[in-house]
């Protein structure tokens, strides 16, 4: 019952169903591209939610993971401040189950709200099937999915 209820949870927070193995490209301390309009430019891994590691290993994300970044370059609103995010390409080529390899030619991240939503309105470049089918949000805003 208490696990039914937290799926209906994380649905209703954007976030859907479990996570395919995908190979972890970016380490915490990671420089990634900011995909929205939110007015952030440059993000910085901070910490990725959820993971579940081992003594002295540095924690890393994949595409469609939330975590946490800092603004490094942006408007004078958003630099310094911490915010949620959700990777949307990595540069680490990864395997689908299908047998294909993908790679995108840099990391990128859009920043959303605590509760799942986008803070920004549109996302620029592609954005992983991974990550669109795990955010249904970010699905509806981006434009091409890979």
């Amino acid at each position: 019952m208490a696990a039914r209820a937290k799926m209906r949870a994380l649905i209703a927070k954007g976030m859907i169903g479990q996570r395919p193995k995908i190979s972890r490209g970016l380490p915490t301390g990671s420089i990634l591209r900011c995909a929205d309009n939110s007015g952030a430019r440059g993000l910085r891994l901070v910490q990725v939610m959820g993971y579940k590691g081992r003594l002295r290993r540095v924690p890393s994300a994949a595409v469609g993971d939330r975590i946490t970044v800092s603004v490094r370059h942006g408007t004078p609103e958003m630099r310094k401040k911490i915010f949620q995010a959700v990777v949307v390409r990595q540069r680490k080529p990864y395997r689908r189950a299908a047998g294909i390899w993908v790679q995108f030619e840099d990391n990128a991240a859009v920043i959303i709200t605590p509760d799942g939503e986008m803070k920004g309105s549109e996302i620029r470049g592609p954005v992983a099937k991974e990550a669109a089918e795990r955010w249904p949000r970010i699905a509806s805003a981006a434009s091409i999915i890979v």
